[in-house]
């Protein structure tokens, strides 16, 4: 029975758990954030503000003149976080190609100590870093007045392939990019021939006129007509008018002959 046990065992043994969170909290000093599972985000997110509350301490001990609490912080977070060299970003692709002999100075100094600060010393462009040095000195400074609270977990829309495992990311408050810096993902084919049926929608829009527009141009049309044949808009012809009364008299006078011939008849 797990009675009174308030961390998860992952299913694995204690010394393996112990050295999957320090491997996890390495990373994520190192480089800021980790993605994992969601069981293994939520187990580490103590473990690491753990290890950020000790370094602050440290810190404030330092500056207090407290040479001896400073000392037992840094020991503490050896312990729980063990020590790494961390190469430099920008030099991690010189470091690959370096050989054993020179990876060795780069890392250690000749009398076998670490170099902890990873600034260049002699001839060395560039030297190894502490991961207790990153922490105390680039990661607590940034979390000196906050009270707790230095990470984020962030769940995300996908699984893990193979055992479907839910996957997050947790990472530092305060590294997370700025929505200015944020590149937007990439259409897919369906987007891309929606955007071209659109734009092509938006061209003939432009193209084909208005109701005003048509108006003026059937009226302007209608104008060049009555100029190319135009009609009698007032009275009409008087010759043609003249014309018109004598054939409608000549009618008369014929139909009231037909009618005296059947009256004699």
């Amino acid at each position: 029975m797990r009675h009174r046990l308030h961390h998860k065992t992952l299913n694995r043994t204690s010394e393996h758990r112990k050295a999957l969170l320090r491997n996890m909290a390495q990373s994520m000093v190192e480089h800021g954030k980790v993605q994992t599972t969601l069981p293994k985000a939520k187990t580490l997110k103590p473990y690491i503000e753990k290890l950020v509350t000790l370094a602050v301490r440290a810190r404030r001990r330092a500056a207090d003149g407290d040479d001896a609490g400073s000392l037992r912080a840094r020991r503490r977070i050896h312990r729980m976080l063990g020590d790494r060299s961390l190469i430099p970003k920008e030099h991690q692709s010189t470091y690959e190609q370096m050989s054993d002999a020179a990876r060795a100075k780069t890392l250690r100094m000749a009398s076998g100590r670490r170099h902890r600060t990873g600034e260049p010393k002699g001839r060395l462009v560039f030297t190894g870093e502490s991961v207790i040095h990153r922490l105390i000195e680039s990661v607590a400074a940034q979390y000196e007045d906050r009270p707790g609270g230095y990470t984020r977990l962030i769940r995300l829309g996908k699984r893990r392939i193979g055992d479907h495992s839910p996957l997050a990311i947790l990472q530092f408050v305060g590294d997370e990019e700025v929505p200015t810096s944020l590149t937007k993902p990439a259409k897919s084919a369906r987007q891309r021939r929606a955007d071209a049926r659109y734009a092509l929608a938006v061209k003939l829009a432009k193209q084909r006129p208005g109701k005003k527009e048509a108006d003026r141009l059937a009226e302007e049309e209608e104008a060049s007509a009555e100029e190319d044949h135009p009609e009698a808009s007032g009275a009409a012809d008087p010759e043609v008018s003249q014309g018109g009364e004598e054939q409608q008299d000549t009618d008369a006078s014929s139909e009231g002959e037909g009618d005296e011939d059947k009256a004699g008849s």
